[in-house]
């Protein structure tokens, strides 16, 4: 077993003002992405300025934040917050769904593209590679906050963490962050570095991310209000699923509609 690194999720006091560790890493997705892009826009990934990438990242971020928590109320505890509201706005305490803020985000690159005058999937093969350094972030976070921790085990590199019921637990925390983060990532950059059909990176995202969440949900413990659903699946990996199937359906579509381009 090994020793969870007892953390204070405050990184920093400022007088009355905390600064969370769960905070900085947000503000250091944005970071990554914000280089990501500019250096995807230089290499002609999509034709805008930098400064419109910087306009359509702006939107993404209140996508993510707004989407997210929303996401979180609305998916894993709608009754609670209907009871508490004003918790709702305290997001320095944890309490973000991906898969709310993959929405917002959805909704963003759509006003952009309308304003742009570019299609939804010119926008989202952008972007797609940007996202998985972020989750990783926000997993790394999450582990730092002591949050979101995994079923009993009896691996070696199992954690007791903070706040759980003191038996050993995988860190999947730990095991998103390397998956959903660090190796999609990897797929993605590589994967859009060759010119490919619109829609197809895309594609790639949402395949990869769902089977990445799908697998990794089976080390970490569901939450406690929701518990397993049917099938003995937990929330995450229902919400997974639509979009394997997704990525699956658009994978194919763009892949026929390169196949009937002419050739010149």
């Amino acid at each position: 077993m090994l020793t969870y690194p007892q953390i204070d999720p405050v990184a920093l006091e400022l007088g009355p003002i905390k600064i969370h560790w769960y905070g900085l890493m947000y503000l250091l997705a944005f970071f990554f992405a914000w280089v990501l892009g500019r250096y995807r826009v230089r290499k002609g990934a999509l034709d805008i300025t930098v400064e419109r990438f910087e306009d359509l990242l702006f939107y993404c971020i209140l996508g993510v934040i707004l989407g997210g928590r929303l996401g979180y109320v609305i998916f894993y505890k709608f009754s609670y917050y209907l009871q508490h509201p004003l918790e709702i706005f305290a997001v320095w305490d944890g309490g973000m769904s991906f898969h709310g803020g993959l929405i917002g985000v959805l909704l963003a690159m759509l006003y952009f593209g309308h304003k742009e005058n570019k299609t939804f999937f010119q926008i989202s093969d952008f972007g797609a590679p940007l996202v998985p350094l972020g989750l990783a972030t926000g997993r790394l976070g999450n582990f730092i906050n002591g949050e979101l921790w995994g079923r009993t085990t009896d691996v070696p590199w199992g954690m007791v963490f903070p706040n759980s019921d003191g038996a050993v637990r995988h860190p999947s925390q730990l095991y998103q962050m390397a998956l959903e983060g660090i190796t999609l990532f990897v797929i993605l950059w590589l994967f859009s570095r060759k010119k490919r059909p619109t829609g197809q990176v895309s594609a790639v995202f949402l395949i990869g991310y769902g089977a990445f969440r799908f697998i990794a949900e089976y080390t970490r413990e569901p939450d406690s209000h929701l518990g397993f659903l049917a099938l003995g699946l937990s929330m995450g990996q229902w919400l997974s699923l639509p979009m394997i199937i997704a990525g699956i359906i658009l994978y194919i579509i763009s892949a026929k509609k390169s196949d009937r381009q002419p050739s010149h």
